[in-house]
């Protein structure tokens, strides 16, 4: 008996670190800058991860003091929360599969298109009720006018790209290792692809990154006609913006969908090992009486 608890506090322990990772991917996903406007998904992996660290101490606890009923409560919650979690999980990969991405020709950076993405997220993000909202958040953010100081030249901004793990890393070892880093970075996230600029298609020259002129393909979409050089305006009510929007919603998703995979994993390994531990405690105990 004493062996078997001993093992589920250790199990219990562990639990209670897994529930670290899944708290911290919620904070993560609620605290970027540029999902700040985006009010949906944000703390429901933050609330799962605190569930699971109270529900994690209460089994260590219980198997800690041989308190067989508080173990039975703990195993019964936390079938529950692996459950939610498994949802969650299910939920967030079905709702980000379709991608709104697609390449444009001459250009590092990728453009966005709202039919792309999946019915819900369109509907539950970027709606009519929704949006303007959202797009009163964008206006008061950083998101557009730093572009102005990380962009000097046309080439410079048409070469930008999305940036990988390994330039991320690159760039990293190279502040902290070298004189001088030996990557300069230009990269345009998802959000500034589809707000900040007019679609490519609509033939607007570049002067700077937020300020494009003569078009000669207006009819090419209709966000040809939404763009407006008024820095309180940009593509703000632009399709490729609400896309961009949930481009960028998919993409760190993903991310943390990945973090959640591993833990839950884990948690599940824990649990059912958790579950013998405590019904051999149980047998062993009507044995001896």
């Amino acid at each position: 008996m004493a062996l078997a608890n001993n093992l589920t506090a250790i199990l219990n322990l562990l639990a209670l670190l897994c529930s670290i990772p899944i708290t911290a991917s919620g904070i993560w996903l609620a605290s970027k800058p540029d999902n700040e406007c985006v009010n949906l998904l944000r703390w429901p992996v933050v609330v799962l991860g605190v569930l699971v660290l109270v529900v994690s101490a209460c089994g260590f606890i219980g198997a800690y003091q041989h308190k067989e009923t508080l173990l039975a409560v703990y195993l019964c919650c936390m079938a529950i929360l692996i459950g939610l979690l498994l949802v969650v999980l299910i939920f967030a990969f079905v709702v980000t599969r379709p991608d709104g991405s697609y390449q444009v020709p001459g250009r590092g950076y990728k453009e966005y298109r709202l039919e792309g993405f999946s019915d819900w997220l369109r509907e539950n993000v970027v709606d009519s009720k929704n949006w303007g909202k959202i797009r009163a958040c964008l206006v008061d953010t950083n998101v557009c006018p730093k572009l102005s100081q990380q962009f000097i030249t046309a080439d410079q901004f048409f070469s930008s790209s999305s940036i990988t793990p390994l330039q991320a890393f690159c760039f990293i070892y190279s502040i902290l290792f070298c004189k001088q880093p030996v990557l300069t970075m230009h990269f345009l996230c998802v959000v500034q692809s589809g707000c900040c600029k007019p679609p490519t298609a609509c033939g607007y020259n570049f002067v700077n990154p937020t300020l494009w002129l003569n078009p000669t393909n207006m009819a090419a979409d209709a966000d040809c006609y939404l763009w407006s050089n008024d820095q309180s305006q940009l593509c703000y009510n632009c399709n490729s913006c609400k896309a961009g929007i949930l481009g960028n919603l998919r993409q760190d998703w993903r991310k943390a969908n990945l973090i959640l995979i591993i833990t839950v994993v884990v948690l599940i390994w824990v649990y059912v090992i958790a579950c013998s531990a405590f019904r051999n405690a149980q047998t062993e105990d009507l044995s001896r009486k």
